[in-house]
């Protein structure tokens, strides 16, 4: 009679005692990740600003897909890097494609051009690394 009183009052006390010790956890349950966070970053977007000095092969933008489309003095590589091939100053431009707007990006060679240029007046942007195109040369002098 006395150990099941003793045992009552036991079970009183603690009740996991019936079904011996109980594992706790060591560690708070912690929530499931969707991407895992497995990749770094690709670092993409604008590398250079407008107005920006840019020498040949200066990476001016880096995207996926074509947000921005090569204007004038720029190429753009396999995976859709704009990047200049001449020296100059960068210029973001809109102009009106089908139904929509297309942005671009272009070198002009002296601060303070705008694009998209107008070849009408101004005559073709031209860059020569050689060759100053705006110094008459003597046969030119002399024939006139």
């Amino acid at each position: 009679m006395l150990s099941f009183i003793s045992r009552c009052s036991e079970v009183a006390r603690n009740p996991f005692s019936l079904i011996g010790s109980v594992r706790t956890a060591t560690k708070r349950a912690g929530g499931t990740v969707r991407n895992h966070g497995g990749s770094p970053g690709k670092r993409l977007g604008l590398k250079k600003f407008s107005d920006q000095y840019v020498i040949p092969g200066n990476i001016i933008v880096r995207q996926r897909g074509t947000q921005f489309h090569p204007g004038q003095h720029v190429a753009m590589g396999r995976d859709h890097t704009i990047y200049a091939t001449v020296p100059g100053y960068v210029r973001f431009y809109k102009e009106k494609w089908m139904r929509t707007e297309r942005r671009f990006v272009g070198v002009v060679l002296n601060r303070g051009e705008k694009l998209p240029r107008d070849e009408a007046t101004l005559g073709r942007s031209r860059y020569c690394d050689h060759v100053n195109l705006t110094v008459p040369t003597i046969e030119q002098s002399s024939s006139s």
